[in-house]
């Protein structure tokens, strides 16, 4: 109705599992359960899409009940042109209303929370939660953090600056650990997670994240505003927030500073002047101090050939071991 891509559907029949392998026979999908307490089936598509298909013990009305939004609780006869809106789900999609299907909603699946501003946020023309919906989300905003934190986590995922800022209007970011206190920093970057570290901090550390994703929040947590745009100042933030000393200047509100950054990356050798077995040392953590001091005189321009390198490390070496 909305001319949107559709990349997953839902299909209510009798037999789940059944319409499921024969779907997927045909289709080249993956069948797999999607939940064996339910009787519920998904068929994966190489596209990326997915195919649901879930048990129908009654009435189609009597499943499109247990939906949440109006818009959301309509249903198409497959193969047929029978429509099924007992809610008045088509009247909403015209009006751009978010309207709940019944007001238990959010206590049946306290998830529902977070996913009526992310539908605010990501529908088109200005959809918008009607009075009542919203006065239930207040109503029940305390069970915001109900919920498995990977579904919680997938829903703040999709949200944009605006997205938060409802979330906070509605009383739902705090209890997540979230804060606008930095808000004027997102949507700075185009990395998926930068508005997450953003808005929630070291607060994102307790979510279940990838491990790249804690690497790249802590990059930004940790990452110090350069003193300035020399060579060596860049290349002392790059060494501590590459690859992603981009997204720590926009973090830290220094944007002004990335073509520094921007022709520190082009100008980079592709290969260092010496390695470690090259060095008069034993192994050990003194061997990399020293090559990184080199790799920083010559990223400021002192040293430029392997016999400075080799002179450098000559002088230094017994203060890098003291160092040590």
């Amino acid at each position: 109705m909305l001319d949107r891509p559709i990349v997953d559907v839902d299909v209510a029949l009798a037999e789940p599992e059944r319409a499921a392998r024969r779907y997927a026979r045909t289709s080249g999908g993956a069948p797999f359960p999607l939940s064996e307490r339910h009787g519920a089936w998904r068929v994966s598509l190489a596209d990326g899409r997915t195919v649901d298909f879930t048990p129908l013990p009654g009435p189609i009305e009597d499943d499109l009940a247990t939906r949440d939004f109006t818009i959301n609780a309509i249903a198409e006869r497959a193969g047929g042109d029978e429509k099924v809106d007992p809610f008045g789900g088509y009247a909403d999609l015209e009006a751009r209303r978010l309207r709940v299907v019944e007001e238990s909603v959010f206590r049946n699946d306290p998830l529902r929370l977070l996913r009526g501003p992310r539908l605010e946020d990501e529908l088109p023309f200005g959809f918008r939660l009607v009075a009542e919906t919203e006065a239930l989300v207040r109503r029940d905003c305390e069970l915001v953090t109900t919920p498995s934190k990977e579904r919680i986590l997938g829903e703040l995922r999709r949200l944009s600056a605006g997205g938060f800022t409802r979330l906070d209007e509605l009383g739902l970011l705090e209890p997540l650990g979230g804060s606008l206190a930095g808000i004027e920093r997102a949507g700075a970057a185009a990395h998926p997670d930068y508005d997450l570290v953003v808005v929630f901090g070291e607060n994102l550390l307790k979510l279940p994240i990838s491990n790249e994703t804690r690497r790249f929040a802590r990059s930004l947590l940790r990452a110090e505003r350069p003193a300035d745009d020399s060579l060596r100042a860049i290349h002392r933030f790059r060494r501590e927030t590459e690859p992603w000393a981009l997204e720590a200047l926009a973090f830290l509100g220094a944007r002004e500073l990335e073509d520094a950054v921007v022709r520190a990356r082009e100008s980079e050798p592709k290969q260092p002047l010496l390695r470690g077995g090259e060095l008069d040392l034993p192994p050990g953590p003194e061997v990399g101090r020293l090559l990184e001091q080199i790799a920083e005189e010559r990223a400021a321009g002192t040293i430029t050939t392997k016999e400075e390198a080799l002179e450098y490390a000559r002088r230094n070496a017994g203060s890098v071991r003291s160092d040590g």
